[in-house]
C-alpha cells in the first residue's frame, strides 16, 4: 500500500470516528431538549451567522415553507430562545435573534459534542499531542486551500510553525 493509500485510509478511518463521536453525543442533547432538527437548525444558523434573520429567510435556510417558518419560530419564541423584532426599516417584517436563554442552549450543545475530544487529550502523552498538532496544522493548511472562501489571513495564521518535542 502506498503512502498515499496509507494516508487516505487513516484520514478517513479518523473521520468516521470523529463524526461517530461527535454526532452520537450531538444527537443525546439533541434528545434531551426536547428540540426538533428545524429547530436546533435555526439555533445553530443564527448561532453561528450571528444577528437576526428574518422568517423567510429562516425558512429557506431550514427548507421549510414560510408558514412552518412561523410556527417554529413561534415556538422557539414561546420558549425562550429566540426574540422577535421589527425589522427597523419595515415594521411589516418581523427580526429574529437569539436570546441568552437560546445562546447558552446553543453552546452546551456545542460543548456536549465536542465533550470526548477533552477525554481524548488525555488518552494522549505529550509527545504524541505534539505530533499531532503538528500534523493537524498542516492538513488543516492543506484543506484551507482547498476552500476558496478561505482567507488569506487565516491562511496566514495557520502558516506558524509549531515546536515539536524530540521523539524517542
Amino acid at each position: 500500500m502506498t503512502t498515499e493509500e496509507r494516508f487516505t485510509r487513516v484520514l478517513r478511518d479518523f473521520t468516521e470516528v470523529f463524526m461517530h463521536r461527535s454526532m452520537h453525543d450531538f444527537k443525546r442533547f439533541m434528545d434531551e431538549s426536547g428540540l426538533s432538527a428545524s429547530q436546533l437548525n435555526t439555533l445553530m444558523r443564527l448561532y453561528y451567522h450571528g444577528g437576526a434573520s428574518d422568517i423567510s429567510n429562516i425558512g429557506a435556510s431550514v427548507g421549510i415553507t414560510n408558514a412552518a417558518s412561523s410556527q417554529l419560530v413561534d415556538r422557539l419564541v414561546n420558549q425562550g430562545l429566540l426574540v422577535r423584532t421589527e425589522d427597523a426599516h419595515d415594521r411589516r417584517m418581523k427580526q429574529v435573534a437569539l436570546s441568552v436563554k437560546g445562546r447558552e442552549l446553543i453552546e452546551q450543545g456545542i460543548e456536549a459534542r465536542l465533550k470526548w475530544m477533552e477525554e481524548l487529550t488525555t488518552a494522549l502523552t505529550a509527545e504524541e499531542q505534539a505530533a499531532i498538532i503538528q500534523a493537524l496544522t498542516l492538513l488543516n493548511q492543506a484543506a484551507r486551500k482547498l476552500d476558496p472562501k478561505t482567507t488569506s489571513t487565516e491562511q496566514a495564521e495557520d502558516s506558524t510553525p509549531i515546536p515539536v518535542p524530540a521523539v524517542h
